[in-house]
């Protein structure tokens, strides 16, 4: 199959649709486990230790993504991606294993470190191979992997009731060092090979930037500091869902865990899916071809129909209100989801994407990383739903910054 095909363009992102859901999926399941892992694991009974647990890894995954981004800029993606799927998916087996609060510790920040090579680096190679045509669309189904791994760590809880929770880290474990060899068997890399004179010493498809000129290039952009500041905000929001709304869910719904936590990542994430495919994905690509600002305004689109999802999510009593409110999320953040790299694309040149995107995942994570610990002692006062409902009031703020803010004039940066 060659490399340069239309074809083999949509095969790259399948391929790397899977390794997201597999991303997703090992680190979704624990937030759905709780209740069967805290008779072996006293310290998950609480609600804040549980919280700092979650939290752990998206310090460290944050930590990681600008590097991980650095390194993606420089060396053969599919090496990084193949790489870190494989300690991944070991890291998950050894979840597995543990006995005690402090080995899950440790093995979530080893998680942690492994998982974010891949987004930046994933993201990056399907920009590569799709233009501003499909760049929306491939995006967008690319993301699916991770709103259906996030859907299917909702079975991590109804599996562990069947079995056990460590059959259940076992099997998916093993199910990602068997994918890892699929990828170094199909898997190639792409590089746009723009600017590279012929006496050149570096090689076709890498012309590597330094670091800190890189560095320097992207944090003299205003428009990329725009761009942290409404992709960190919306994150709030977006992690607090994927820790804390099986939880919700549970609360409101008066479920059992077992039962809450696959309704709430699926009906998530098959909106999320709607949004980033068939409504963020195709719309941008169109839109962006008669008007420059067409990925901005799909963006906001989104983003303004999580505020009032926020609002009656965290209010919500009945099923028609707490379903309603998540499918009203899902779509709204899929079609936000399904352009942020798209935007992106279009203030940063290719040999600084998968930095500037590192970048932005420390700065969503990081965010996350404290609303996931703010909304455990939420959780234990009793007001989880009151949490949800202010962060309606960031996402505004944000998506305000992203419309007078934004202001790009070319559909792709070279």
């Amino acid at each position: 199959m060659k490399r340069d095909s239309k074809f083999y363009s949509w095969v790259v992102v399948g391929l790397l649709a899977i390794v997201a859901l597999l991303n997703y999926l090992d680190r979704q399941m624990l937030s759905t486990m709780q209740t069967a892992m805290q008779a072996d694991i006293t310290e998950l009974q609480s609600a804040e230790q549980f919280g700092f647990l979650m939290a752990i890894f998206m310090y460290i995954y944050g930590f990681m993504s600008p590097v991980a981004g650095s390194i993606a800029d420089r060396v053969n993606r599919k090496w990084l991606i193949v790489g870190s799927l494989f300690v991944w998916s070991s890291v998950t087996f050894g979840m597995g294993l543990a006995k005690t609060f402090d080995q899950l510790v440790w093995l979530r920040g080893f998680m942690g470190v492994s998982e974010a090579l891949y987004l930046p680096a994933g993201l990056a190679m399907i920009a590569d191979y799709h233009t501003g045509k499909t760049r929306s669309l491939a995006i967008g189904i690319h993301m699916t992997g991770l709103y259906l791994g996030q859907a299917l760590g909702g079975f991590g809880a109804k599996i562990a009731q069947d079995f056990s929770w460590h059959t259940t880290f076992h099997w998916f474990g093993i199910i990602g060092i068997m994918y890892a060899v699929i990828l170094f068997l199909f898997l190639h890399d792409k590089r746009p090979e723009k600017n590279i004179s012929s006496n050149s010493k570096l090689k076709p498809g890498l012309n590597k930037i330094p670091l800190m000129k890189g560095l320097g290039m992207l944090f003299t952009n205003i428009a990329f500091w725009i761009i942290l500041l409404y992709f960190a905000a919306p994150s709030l929001p977006g992690w607090a869902t994927k820790n804390w709304l099986p939880t919700l869910f549970s609360e409101n719904l008066k479920l059992p865990m077992a039962q809450a936590g696959p309704i709430s990542t699926f009906t998530l994430s098959i909106a999320s899916f709607v949004g980033a495919v068939f409504i963020g994905g195709p719309i941008s690509d169109r839109w962006v071809r008669k008007n420059v600002k067409g990925r901005v305004y799909t963006s906001a689109i989104g983003l303004s129909l999580t505020i009032p999802s926020l609002i009656l999510m965290g209010f919500a009593s009945g099923y028609v209100g707490v379903i309603g409110s998540a499918v009203l999320f899902g779509v709204g953040f899929g079609m936000f989801d399904a352009n942020n790299m798209p935007i992106l694309c279009q203030f940063v040149p290719p040999n600084l994407r998968a930095t500037a995107y590192g970048i932005m995942n420390m700065v969503g994570v990081f965010a996350g990383a404290a609303i996931t610990q703010v909304l455990g002692k939420f959780t234990d006062n009793g007001s989880l739903g009151f949490g949800f409902a202010i962060l309606g009031a960031i996402v505004l703020f944000a998506l305000l910054v992203q419309l007078f803010g934004l202001k790009p004039k070319v559909q792709d940066m070279q």
